[in-house]
């Protein structure tokens, strides 16, 4: 069974993290949250604040050697306060440096550039954030996911299910949603 990791904190774009993890465990994925804190996060939903999700852990708790995967959805509150903690992003590093998938979509590559891992790498992101991906050494492309080595980002929520796809065969789990759609 895989294990995956989700950070997220208040603001985090709803469908980002609620359609993948309900994939991801509709699969047989063994999903932990965690955050900054403790409780409870919220969504943001069209504009507004959306439904609540339990935090399994806080993001000092968890230990990349636990997990097969980190997940982070994006939102621009949420990874824009996640950029700043240090812990967020020695533990994206610490995923990298063991060569484990890195899923990031919409604003979340912003976690990657702060974590100067991106150099070199093809990827993508929200419209908004492409320059910042670019400085960092990205090679950016407007499609529907960016697969480079271990980096899986994709755009927006209208990507979910060919980036959950492709998280998916990363992880060589079985099932319907493991084959990358041609045109991504």
């Amino acid at each position: 069974m895989a294990r995956v990791l989700i950070i997220a904190t208040d603001g985090f774009e709803q469908s980002e993290l609620m359609e993948p993890k309900s994939l991801l465990e509709d699969a047989g994925a063994d999903i932990t949250i965690a955050s900054l804190e403790d409780g409870e996060i919220k969504g943001w939903k069209d504009g507004n604040w959306g439904d609540s999700v339990k935090v399994d852990l806080t993001v000092e708790e968890v230990s990349e050697g636990d997990y097969d995967a980190l997940l982070l959805p994006g939102g621009q509150i949420n990874p824009d306060v996640l950029r700043m903690n240090h812990t967020v992003i020695d533990l994206v590093k610490q995923f990298d440096g063991a060569n484990k998938p890195i899923a990031a979509i919409c604003h979340a590559p912003w976690l990657l550039a702060e974590a100067d891992i991106i150099d070199g790498k093809t990827v993508t992101g929200w419209p908004s954030i492409r320059t910042d991906l670019e400085n960092a050494g990205g090679d950016i492309v407007d499609k529907t996911v960016a697969l480079d080595g271990n980096l899986i980002t994709s755009r927006n929520p209208d990507d979910i299910p060919a980036f959950t796809a492709t998280l998916m065969s990363a992880l060589e789990m079985a099932g319907d949603m493991d084959r990358v759609p041609e045109n991504a």
